[in-house]
């Protein structure tokens, strides 16, 4: 038997607890640590993931196989690169073709050089002047600031007065000078298609859909995701195959075409439309909260897949999902994704269902206690066979589990449920 690997989740999210999870159920893994973890993750291993010199340290001496590295920032920063030579795989793009993810304006010029079906575009910055892009398109527009922004630099409008404010918002915080760029507003559902790929072949998770605006109905202002299901009925057979011809399959041509070493996770972020699917966004990670619904969803060892993409084989496996419907409500703190207070004392997660998961996002431990520590404390994942059970088990599940001021939207899946 081949030796069983020693594995380091980077990062400290719902997400990276999901990974952790998901990954340490498979036969193949001596042991896994994570870095620096959260209050529902052990072992944590307290290093700042912006040092990478220390990452690549600690991951030498203590004879790590494998780093699955969760956030963006240290893809976009370069830790693939970093630990090329080591011995160490890192499963992940390498700082070229993270720019997926790290630039906006680069994305959609990617996007538009392998005709990738996406909205219409214009790029800005210094002095331009995008007042007339705003008034013909009524203000029916979509701001993005081209850097990362955790979430926080895409602005979604409905008239001039969204998109003016819009751009000065992006001036203000990044400067006068900030690239940015406005795109053609898209009608339609939302869709997260996140697949494995060793950057020539893909193997797909199944389809999911987030929930981004704080409140129910869609309304409020976006968060980093406040819920997610899979698999998501909007994503028919006819749909999958429409993105993969005119978005997948484009984005491999490119990825092959610019050299790019490309050993991980991509994300297409998609809206469905009156004429055909369109692609909002790429990640080079797992996205989060869908996360917390494909792994549980995955029957197949997710290590294998991981594997397979250093290996070149990809294309020799065919990995298995549940019949099941997987829902995922996120708990978060009063105020979020504005202020919010801290240390709120955490209770009733011991009596949560045996198969209900409670993946921890913004938690500590001080002694025996339990506290937040984010925005988005926890997510809570139930499923079943029939979409709204599952909902309807998740919302039950909730209510035994409190800390101050805690909130979550009520309406999550709203869109398959037709309500």
């Amino acid at each position: 038997m081949k030796k069983k690997l020693t594995i380091a989740v980077i990062g400290s999210g719902g997400r990276e607890h999901a990974l952790a999870w998901k990954l340490g159920r498979s036969p193949k893994v001596e042991a896994l640590v994570l870095i620096p973890g959260n209050g529902g993750t052990e072992p944590n291993i307290g290093i700042d993931i912006a040092d990478i010199e220390a990452l690549k340290q600690y991951c030498l001496g203590a004879r790590v196989d494998l780093v699955v590295v969760g956030p963006e920032t240290p893809l976009c920063e370069g830790i693939v690169d970093a630990f090329d030579g080591t011995g160490i795989r890192v499963f992940g793009p390498h700082k070229a073709a993270a720019r997926l993810e790290g630039s906006k304006i680069y994305s959609k010029n990617f996007m538009k050089k392998y005709g990738v079906a996406t909205a219409d575009f214009a790029v800005f910055g210094g002095a331009d002047d995008p007042a007339e892009m705003i008034r013909s398109h009524k203000g029916k527009v979509v701001v993005k600031y081209d850097g990362l922004a955790a979430g926080k630099g895409v602005y979604v409008c409905s008239s001039e007065e969204e998109a003016r404010a819009a751009v000065a918002d992006i001036r203000a915080k990044y400067g006068e000078n900030a690239n940015y760029l406005i795109e053609t507003k898209l009608q339609g559902q939302e869709l997260s298609v996140i697949g494995i790929t060793d950057g020539k072949s893909i193997n797909c998770l199944l389809p999911s859909q987030d929930h981004k605006a704080a409140l129910d109905g869609d309304k409020g202002p976006n968060t980093g995701g406040m819920g997610a299901y899979c698999p998501a009925p909007a994503a028919t057979e006819a749909v999958l195959d429409a993105i993969d011809e005119t978005i997948i399959l484009p984005t491999l041509n490119g990825i092959e075409a610019e050299g790019f070493r490309y050993r991980g996770v991509i994300y297409f972020g998609i809206m469905l439309t009156e004429t055909g699917p369109k692609l909002l966004e790429y990640n080079v990670r797992f996205g989060d909260p869908e996360t917390e619904v494909i792994l549980p969803s995955l029957k197949s060892d997710l290590l294998d897949l991981i594997l397979a993409a250093f290996d070149g084989t990809l294309g020799d496996i065919e990995p298995e999902f549940s019949e099941n419907y997987f829902v995922d409500v996120v708990l978060a703190s009063g105020g979020y994704p504005g202020p919010y207070e801290k240390n709120k004392l955490i209770t009733g997660i011991a009596d949560l269902a045996a198969d209900t998961l409670c993946f921890h996002s913004g938690t500590k431990r001080e002694g025996e206690a339990l506290l937040t520590s984010g925005g988005r404390v926890l997510n809570i994942v139930c499923n079943d066979k029939d979409l709204k059970t599952a909902v309807d088990t998740c919302y039950r599940e909730i209510r035994k589990v409190s800390f101050d001021s805690m909130y979550c939207r009520k309406d999550i899946a709203h869109r398959a449920l037709g309500e």
